[in-house]
């Protein structure tokens, strides 16, 4: 009995690999993208400059003026928005996510200090981080733009 549950359940997991990679895939890059949209939409939009986070700081260690006082929020929402529709169409996957993956490795660096994600609040740019880099390894997956042009952004 045990035998022929664990026969189907390797059948389903083989045989449903590429839709749960997409699922996956469009499921977290939109998620992603309502973080870009906030800060570039909202009724309260990040400035492209002036205002804002205009110096970056990472636990009183490193600290360093953003160049002609360019908000980092700003930046950090169109990596947000435009990498996560990339990323959700599946084109130029990798590029994308190593853009987004770097973003969050910040992100965690600057507004999460303590090392543990569940003391300091990162398990979502952590979570992030490490689909983003999943997708820079493996790709999109067979049902992306990226597949359909032959691309291996």
């Amino acid at each position: 009995m045990m035998t022929i549950f664990s026969k189907g359940l390797t059948y389903l997991a083989t045989n449903s690999q590429t839709l749960n990679w997409t699922i996956w895939r469009i499921l977290t890059s939109t998620m992603f993208m309502t973080h870009g949209y906030s800060k570039l939409f909202s009724n309260k939009p990040q400035a492209f400059s002036g205002s804002g986070m205009t110096s970056i700081e990472i636990s009183g260690l490193v600290s360093w003026q953003m160049p002609f006082e360019v908000n980092a929020l700003f930046l950090a929402g169109v990596i947000e928005f435009f990498g996560g529709a990339l990323i959700c169409l599946g084109l130029w996957t990798r590029t994308a996510a190593a853009l987004c993956a770097l973003l969050m490795i910040a992100a965690y660096l600057i507004a999460h200090p303590a090392w543990l994600p569940t003391t300091n609040g990162g398990e979502l740019a952590a979570i992030y981080m490490a689909t983003f880099l999943a997708l820079f390894s493996f790709g999109p997956g067979k049902l992306s733009l990226d597949a359909l042009t032959r691309r291996s952004h």
